[in-house]
C-alpha cells in the first residue's frame, strides 16, 4: 500500500506538493470576507506570462464578490488585471489572463480583490523566472511586498 501512495507523489515534486499541503492547512485560518490568493501558476507564453491564478472568497456571505484579480511590480504598478464578472460561491476558483511581464523584472505581486473591502487577505510574490511562489498574508488592507524579494527590490 505505501508504495502505492509514493509512487504519485514522486512524479508530482516534492515542491508542488508542500504547496498544495500549505494551501490545505492553512485554508481554515483565512479571512474569507477578503479575496485570498491561494495558488499561483505562471509559465512562459512567448514573449509574456500566463498566470493561473486562485482565490478562496466567501461570495455567498458577503454583499461583493472577489471581482479581480491583477499582477503588480512590486512597486505597486499594475502588470496586467483579470476582471471576474460573477459571484463563484464559497469555494477556490481559477482563472488565467496573459500578462506583459517587462523584461528583466525577478519578482511580480499577484494580489485578489473583493467589491466590499478592496485588496486585502492573502496575496503572493512570485519569483521570475522559475516562476515559485511565496503567499503573504497581508492583513485586511493592501501593503507592501517588496521585503518578502531577496534585496527588496522589484528587478
Amino acid at each position: 500500500m505505501g508504495r502505492n501512495l509514493i509512487a504519485p507523489l514522486a512524479r508530482i515534486g516534492l515542491p508542488l506538493l508542500a504547496a498544495m499541503l500549505c494551501q490545505a492547512a492553512t485554508a481554515a485560518d483565512l479571512d474569507l470576507r477578503e479575496a485570498n490568493v491561494t495558488g499561483v501558476d505562471a509559465a512562459r507564453a512567448g514573449a509574456d506570462w500566463r498566470f493561473s491564478v486562485t482565490l478562496f472568497h466567501d461570495d455567498d456571505g458577503e454583499p461583493g464578490y472577489a471581482n479581480w484579480w491583477q499582477v503588480e511590480s512590486l512597486d505597486g504598478h499594475r502588470l496586467g488585471r483579470r476582471d471576474l464578472l460573477h459571484p463563484h460561491g464559497t469555494r477556490r476558483f481559477t482563472r488565467s489572463a496573459v500578462i506583459h511581464i517587462p523584461e528583466g523584472t525577478r519578482y511580480v505581486v499577484v494580489r485578489g480583490h473583493d467589491q466590499s473591502h478592496g485588496y486585502g487577505g492573502q496575496a503572493a510574490v512570485v519569483a521570475l523566472p522559475a516562476a515559485s511562489v511565496e503567499l503573504v498574508r497581508q492583513g485586511p488592507d493592501r501593503r507592501d511586498l517588496g521585503s518578502h524579494a531577496d534585496g527588496g527590490g522589484g528587478r
